[in-house]
This record gives structure tokens, C-alpha cells and sequence, in this order.
């Protein structure tokens, strides 16, 4: 006799679906490209003879393009589906690459550049939503992991390439990475149909998700705040501020990149235990663990001033945000289900987490300067931890449940 409350958990195929490979693959490919230009862009823009900040206003664009164009994004993924969008938004951030690598002026760097978060956002949606529609349900937190994974390895592996082709001129990272994203549009047209993700003949299709549906579901609820905070702290604090802490504490340069990439290897060992554990104990376990880990890895990095404490902490900080992001992408969709399109409830959960990632390091910063490193990243510790709170009037099981009106 089960407890109420619980269910049953489903029997899981073993293997992957073949579809979810070649999205997969895809992001691989893609992360690559992203990982290319990422470290030739500040110097990029500083060859246009600006300043420091207006170099970091080409950076801040992608990322502000994407928060604003977000809503919009979402509404197009429900109304012409998640293929067609997925394939424009590719299309469209290859444009802006190549664009990139030819402009002539700062100003028109800064337009090509920014346009480029417009496409950036519009496969990002399309692309969890056709996680959603192709996963089996009882692979969800396994999918998640599988697509997290190949977006980290290609993050870290394509600024390594991107070093060694600067060398040939800091505009062809950007001429290459609009070819690997064309190359990733190609395997996605050819290899993945839009057959399965159309309702079959005998029965109608059902209506998009809406945000206002979702947020009557706690789960979803919980996975927007704790999509704010793992933006804020993993996306945000650790990529700017960490590498700040490690070089005016310990003054080598060695000891941010040493840190960061401890904490990469920290997220890609737990991501390989964190979607099949949240597909076998449920979401909220892990997505608790998860944010505590990353409280505790992050808050106290700013209280100690020795490297190794420094550089266990940032590992540390690495495995929690590996246990948050698999479960809290499997909850939303749970609550969207496979037989519904969900475009603006996924935008809104990946505003959230742009958003985060915007301003906890706008933030953390001011703090940091006002009052010490302690203090800023104890307040990215309590950031986790009240993200937590809503997680704990989500149900308990295997998975969350499913709107009622899916129910119905």
C-alpha cells in the first residue's frame, strides 16, 4: 500500500529516443560555437578603440535581447511549433555571428551582437519545448541531464578552440561559429520530423498551456523562483564574481580559470546522478539538495582566504547546481505533459533564469564593494536557500502532478 500522495514510478526505456539524440548532438554543437567567441569578444569590441564598460555593453546585450524578446518567443513556439522555430532561431543567431565577424563600426557591432539574442532565445525555448514533447515521461530528469551535459562539455571545450583560432584573427571564431550553428540547423531539419510532434490523425489537438494555467500548479510555481536563484547564483555569481574573489584574495590569475573549471567538473559529475535520481525519487529531493549544495558551496566562499578551501568550495558549489537543473526542467514538464504545447510557460521559466543571471551579479557586486566578499556571497547563500521555501508545499512523489485540466 502506497502513502498519499505518492505514485507509482514508471517503468523507464532504457535507451534514449533517437530524436533526443540528435537534439543532443545539436547542442553540442552549439555550445561549441558559444564557447568560440565568448572569450573573443571583449577584445573584440575593444579593437573598435572603446572603453571597458561600453566592451561589456556588447556582452549585456545578448543577454538583455533575450530576457525582452523572451515573451514574444514563447508565443511563437505555441502558435506555428516548436520545429520551425527552433530551426529560425538557429538561423537567425548564424546571421548575426557572421554579421558580427564583418562589422565595420562599434555601433554596428553592438546592433548584430544583440541581435543575435533574439534567435538565441527563440531555440532555447523551442528547444525544452521539444524536450517536453519527445521525452518519454519516466526519462525526463535523464533527458535533462543528457542535454545539460552536452551544452556543458561544449562550453568547455569551445573556448579552447576559440583561443587557437583568434590567432588567425579575432573575426573568425565568429565566421566559424555561424557555420557550426548551420550545421547544427541541418542535422536538426534532416534528422528530426515534425511527424511526432503533431497530434495523430483521430485526435484533436489540444490547446497551448498558458502561463496563468501553469502557475496554479505548485511545482511550477516553485520551479520559476528556484530557476531565479540557480540563474542568479550559477549563471550570475559564479561566472563573474567567483573568478573576482579567487584573483583579489589569492592575486594569480590561474586560480579563476582553476576555480571555474572545478566548478564545471562539479556539475558535469552530478548531472550524470541527477536526472535518474530525479526521475526515481521525484524533483523536489533533488531540486532541495540541489539549492542547499549550492548555499553551502557558494555562501561560505567568501569567509576563507585559502585556496584550497577555495577551490573545494567552487567544486562543491559545481555539483549542486548539476542536482537543480535536471529536476527543476523535468517538474515544468511534468506540468505541460507531452500532449500540449507550452511556449510562454517555458518562456517564463527561462526569463526567470535570465533574469537571475542578469542581476545577481549587479547586485553581489554593489554588496561586494560596500561590504567585503562575505557578506556578497552570503547573500547569494540566502538567495538559494529562500528559493527552497516554495519547494516544500510541492507535493511529494515520483512526479509532480499534472494539472487538473490535463486530468480532465
Amino acid at each position: 500500500m502506497r502513502a498519499a500522495g505518492r505514485t507509482a514510478p514508471e517503468a523507464a526505456p532504457e535507451r534514449l529516443p533517437g530524436e533526443i539524440w540528435v537534439l543532443v548532438a545539436a547542442a553540442f554543437v552549439i555550445a561549441v560555437g558559444y564557447g568560440l567567441v565568448s572569450p573573443v569578444l571583449p577584445a573584440y569590441a575593444r579593437s573598435f578603440d572603446v572603453g571597458v564598460a561600453a566592451a561589456s555593453l556588447v556582452v549585456s546585450a545578448f543577454a538583455a535581447f533575450r530576457l525582452l524578446f523572451a515573451p514574444a518567443g514563447g508565443a511563437l513556439v505555441s502558435r506555428f511549433g516548436e520545429r520551425p522555430i527552433y530551426l529560425t532561431g538557429l538561423l537567425i543567431v548564424a546571421a548575426s555571428s557572421l554579421a558580427t565577424a564583418f562589422a565595420g563600426s562599434y555601433p554596428q557591432l553592438l546592433l548584430f551582437r544583440g541581435a543575435g539574442g533574439i534567435g538565441s532565445i527563440m531555440f532555447t525555448v523551442s528547444s525544452m519545448a521539444l524536450l517536453v514533447r519527445l521525452a518519454p515521461p519516466g526519462m525526463r530528469g535523464r533527458v535533462s541531464s543528457a542535454y545539460a551535459s552536452s551544452f556543458l562539455i561544449g562550453g568547455m571545450l569551445g573556448p579552447v578552440l576559440g583561443g587557437a583560432l583568434a590567432s588567425l584573427g579575432m573575426r573568425v571564431p565568429f565566421a566559424v561559429y555561424a557555420a557550426a550553428l548551420v550545421l547544427a540547423a541541418g542535422v536538426v531539419a534532416t534528422r528530426l520530423s515534425g511527424a511526432r510532434l503533431r497530434p495523430a490523425p483521430d485526435e484533436a489537438p489540444r490547446p497551448a498551456m498558458g502561463t496563468r494555467e501553469a502557475w496554479l500548479q505548485p511545482a511550477y510555481r516553485a520551479a520559476v523562483v528556484s530557476a531565479f536563484a540557480n540563474g542568479w547564483a550559477n549563471f550570475g555569481v559564479r561566472v563573474a564574481v567567483l573568478p573576482q574573489l579567487a584573483v583579489a584574495v589569492h592575486d594569480e590569475t590561474w586560480v579563476a580559470g582553476t576555480a571555474l573549471a572545478l566548478a564545471a567538473v562539479g556539475t558535469a559529475a552530478s548531472l550524470q546522478v541527477g536526472g535518474r535520481w530525479a526521475d526515481r525519487w521525484g524533483r523536489r529531493p533533488l531540486v532541495l539538495a540541489g539549492l542547499v549544495v549550492t548555499a553551502v558551496g557558494l555562501g561560505l566562499l567568501g569567509l576563507s582566504d585559502s585556496l584550497l578551501v577555495l577551490l573545494v568550495l567552487s567544486a562543491v558549489s559545481g555539483l549542486g547546481a548539476g542536482l537543480v537543473n535536471p529536476a527543476q526542467q523535468a517538474a515544468v514538464a511534468d506540468v505541460i505533459g507531452r500532449d500540449r504545447r507550452g511556449g510562454p510557460v517555458l518562456a517564463t521559466y527561462q526569463m526567470a533564469q535570465d533574469f537571475g543571471a542578469i542581476l545577481g551579479p549587479v547586485l553581489v557586486g554593489l554588496v561586494a564593494d560596500a561590504a567585503g566578499y562575505g557578506w556578497a556571497f552570503g547573500l547569494t547563500a540566502a538567495v538559494a536557500l529562500l528559493a527552497a521555501l516554495p519547494w516544500l508545499g510541492v507535493p511529494p512523489g515520483a512526479r509532480t502532478a499534472a494539472p487538473a485540466a490535463q486530468q480532465a
